[in-house]
């Protein structure tokens, strides 16, 4: 089979045997990927990756021994493999597992690659009425999701959403639901367009002091999610946030942040770190339309032309960008 190989900051197809799905494993072929941020730091040098990447994906179940039933189904895949015994997996808590492999990121192969394999656990079936497209937003609406599982978000809350890339698009998408005030901050207009479109309040970042000018005109915000995809976006965040007030941190950089401490430690402020999330929650957003994930395609490429996918995911504000097998 032909798979993605990235090694050294480089990207190149190589040639290996498909996976072989044991019992409790799927062998699934995939029917369509994205790339996501993650790829793009993987690719830099974060975890000093060299694998075959690609997590958000939607495909058909191959093989399945002992699951005949899920043959031929189509299917999403929670990408954290515990091991099944530490106190972490025993709560339902894998992806904070000691010994964990994630697809596509840490010693489990991903998605870039004509099959893949997985726990058959991690499986959730796809309803007909979803697209590829839209399936393959799964992953990262779960992530986004997962702050109203962490933090008790109110309609009465001033809520901000501090980023207008993928994720941050996403999160003020699902987060309107539970705030239907919230504002999306970002230096995009087209696309924040995208969220205007879908009811969410926006404001647009036309100078590097245009932060501080609207704590100014409408004081600070009890919930700041951080959504930037850069080591600054904490502090953008901190002077936004009231006293005693909240941030979520979804950004993951290769970077060190500098964290502003003392603001932390004086004004009593909670900082929240949120990564993956629930799919069955996602897959409900999605199937029921409470949000519109296709705005935020950018292009989609056939597997063959992956370098030039990646080329264009990797552009600067560039949406999301999908590969179709």
């Amino acid at each position: 089979m032909r798979a993605i190989l990235f090694h050294d900051k480089t990207i190149s197809f190589i040639d290996k045997p498909p996976p072989r799905a044991d019992r409790g494993e799927a062998l699934i072929k995939p029917l369509m990927a994205g790339v996501c941020a993650t790829d793009i730091e993987l690719f830099k040098g974060y975890y000093g990756f060299s694998g075959v990447p690609g997590h958000e994906f939607v495909g058909i179940v191959d093989a399945a021994p002992g699951n005949p039933h899920m043959e031929g189904r189509r299917v999403v895949a929670e990408i954290n493999i515990g091991c099944g015994e530490c106190r972490w997996c025993r709560v339902g808590e894998r992806k904070h597992c000691e010994a964990r492999r994630v697809i596509g990121i840490m010693n489990w192969d991903g998605a870039f690659s004509e099959y893949v394999k997985a726990p058959v656990e991690n499986l959730h079936f796809v309803d007909d009425a979803l697209s590829n497209a839209e399936a393959v937003f799964v992953e990262p609406l779960a992530a986004a999701l997962q702050i109203s599982q962490q933090v008790h978000v109110t309609g009465s809350q001033r809520v901000i959403v501090l980023g207008d890339g993928k994720l941050g698009l996403l999160v003020a998408l699902a987060l309107r639901h539970y705030n239907p005030g919230l504002m999306l901050v970002g230096k995009h207009p087209k696309k924040l367009q995208i969220a205007g479109g879908q009811g969410v309040k926006t404001f647009h970042l036309e100078s590097p002091d245009s932060l501080s000018k609207l704590v100014e005109t409408l004081g600070p915000f009890d919930l700041v999610v951080e959504a930037t995809g850069s080591e600054e976006g904490i502090n953008q965040a901190l002077g936004l946030v009231r006293k005693k007030g909240v941030i979520v941190a979804k950004t993951t950089s290769h970077h060190l942040s500098q964290l502003a401490l003392a603001k932390i430690v004086v004004d009593e402020i909670t900082v929240v770190g949120s990564r993956c999330g629930d799919f069955a929650l996602a897959l409900a957003f999605l199937e029921n339309r409470w949000l519109d994930a296709t705005p935020l395609i950018e292009a989609i490429y056939d597997f063959s032309r992956f370098p030039e996918a990646f080329d264009h995911a990797m552009r600067p504000g560039a949406k999301k960008i999908l590969v179709r097998f």
